[in-house]
């Protein structure tokens, strides 16, 4: 049968009473899970996986499937109107985000972050559909040096995060990159800044840093200035505003490019949508036609890394259905459903009519997925964004109790609420000093990916580094990612030439 054919039987078995609640129960926990701090898409996915026993493989993986790609969008939420992630992929929005709330177009931006999720949702499952077996081949031919290219190639966006200072900017970097390395060693065993605290043994969670730096770490910067805890602007509109079709015109450039990037480096197992937001930000502030007004509260910088986060979901589920290889923390809890009913991902799943139709009704959902979250999203934006009356200072008593509640719950442990305050802390101090704590959240999350993949590379190739630009894919990954930090050093050079060149004429 055709992908026609198999994608309308799949659709057909999705209207089926037990798969309709599914997708919807999965939406709306989905949704709720994101929006608490220090909870997440991850935390949904594995807490919803024991109800699931009992289900049915279809229903099963339609209900993990759903909360994956509703967590991927609800995070937007907390990110724009509050300044504070529930994921690592969120960060990047509330960079814009959170000035379009300050200037009180907070409905605008959250209607941006809406289309966004809409499009690279839906591009994306319609590549994966029609592409899934050629990139299949792609995503086999993934390393470790392939792997730390395209990791190093998301630390580069350093640069676009840098603002005024880049020494600075590479400080956080560092600083980020040696939390990431707090822990035992994966290679060799052998412990690293522990200071003898067994609760360091598997790591600072990143997730921890994240809640720390800008949840409590943001309630604390605002305590600090003589403005502190101002009331946040009074908001133009309390209904979904949706960009003109002149807006959307503007940006298709972005759209282009952020779908694409968010479908390939979602193909990659351990990139995911982190990577894809950063670097879909990063591409933007480089080459987007506003790359240099990024920060100042503009839809580009919501747009980029909200298609890119959204549409690496269905670029995860191509090596996860093809390879049996889970790209991400939640595609690898969807994998362990399958393997529980009995059901190994990979290219053997094609193979049974039964299993292929499984498939097919799970890419339908993936499509049902989309259009429901964001049909959820437009009713939940005018419920959200009224949350901003709540007077500030109650605002700030609950974001601190939500930070670190959600710092115990995460996994019932007391050292993850020190955690939260310790590196809230940091962040006042490096927010007092004019130092970027977004390089820092960056080299945090990225580390490991970058340790990991180069350790293995320099182990299997015998320490050549130049393997990592001899191979096709990792030289032209590593290619980008020089041109992305040669860039901005030469945009800045050739504007300085300009302007001195431009002095005589004045002059005159």
């Amino acid at each position: 049968m055709d992908t026609l054919t198999l994608l309308g039987r799949g659709f057909a078995e999705l209207f089926q009473t037990q798969e309709l609640i599914a997708l919807f129960l999965g939406l709306m926990f989905g949704m709720l899970v994101s929006i608490l701090p220090g909870l997440g898409l991850v935390m949904g996915v594995v807490l919803a996986l024991p109800f699931t026993y009992s289900m049915e493989l279809g229903p099963a993986i339609i209900l993990l499937t759903a909360i994956y790609m509703s967590g991927t969008y609800a995070g937007c939420f907390t990110a724009i109107l509050y300044r504070i992630p529930g994921e690592p992929m969120d960060v990047p929005l509330l960079w814009d985000g959170w000035g379009m709330t300050k200037r009180g177009e907070a409905a605008k931006a959250l209607g941006w972050a809406l289309v966004a999720a809409l499009t690279g949702g839906l591009v994306s499952t319609i590549v994966m559909i029609g592409l899934a077996a050629p990139l299949k081949n792609l995503a086999l031919s993934f390393g470790a040096p392939e792997y730390f290219a395209a990791v190093f190639f998301g630390l580069t966006t350093v640069v676009a995060l840098a603002g005024n200072s880049l020494p600075n900017a590479l400080i956080s970097l560092c600083l980020g990159l040696l939390v990431s390395t707090v822990g035992i060693d994966a290679t060799y065993g052998s412990e690293r800044f522990t200071f003898g605290f067994t609760e360091l043994m598997n790591g600072v969670p990143y997730v921890m840093v994240l809640v720390g730096m800008y949840g409590y770490g943001e309630i604390l910067s605002k305590l600090s200035h003589s403005s502190s805890l101002k009331a946040i602007p009074k908001q133009d509109s309390f209904t979904t505003k949706f960009p003109t079709r002149a807006e959307l015109w503007g940006l298709r450039a972005t759209f282009a490019r952020s779908t694409g990037l968010g479908t390939l480096l979602g193909l990659i197992p351990g990139a995911g949508a982190t990577i894809s937001s950063f670097v879909a930000y990063g591409v933007e502030k480089q080459y987007g036609k506003r790359g240099d007004k990024l920060g100042t509260g503009i839809p580009e910088g919501i747009v980029a890394p909200q298609i890119a986060s959204t549409a690496s979901v269905a670029g995860h589920m191509v090596p996860l259905m093809t390879l049996g290889l889970p790209g991400s923390g939640a595609t690898a809890v969807i994998l362990a459903a399958f393997l529980l009913k009995g059901v190994q991902p990979g290219p053997f799943l094609f193979q049974s009519e039964a299993t292929t139709l499984v498939v097919y009704t799970i890419m339908a959902s993936m499509f049902a997925s989309v259009i429901g979250m964001c049909l959820l999203g437009f009713l939940w934006i005018p419920l959200v964004v009224r949350a901003l009356l709540i007077p500030t200072g109650v605002l700030a008593a609950i974001i601190v109790m939500l930070t670190l509640v959600g710092a115990f719950a995460d996994r019932n442990s007391l050292s993850d609420v020190w955690i939260v305050v310790v590196f809230g802390v940091l962040a006042w101090v490096l927010d007092r000093y004019k130092i970027p704590i977004a390089p820092m959240v960056l080299g945090a999350v990225l580390g490991p990916m970058a340790e990991d993949s180069y350790t293995r590379s320099m182990i299997t190739f015998h320490g050549d580094w130049t393997i990592f630009f001899k191979q096709p894919l990792s030289g032209s990954l590593m290619g980008l990612a020089l041109l992305s930090l040669a860039f901005p050093v030469m945009r800045n050079l050739f504007g300085r030439f300009s302007r001195a060149k431009a002095k005589p004429l004045n002059a005159t």
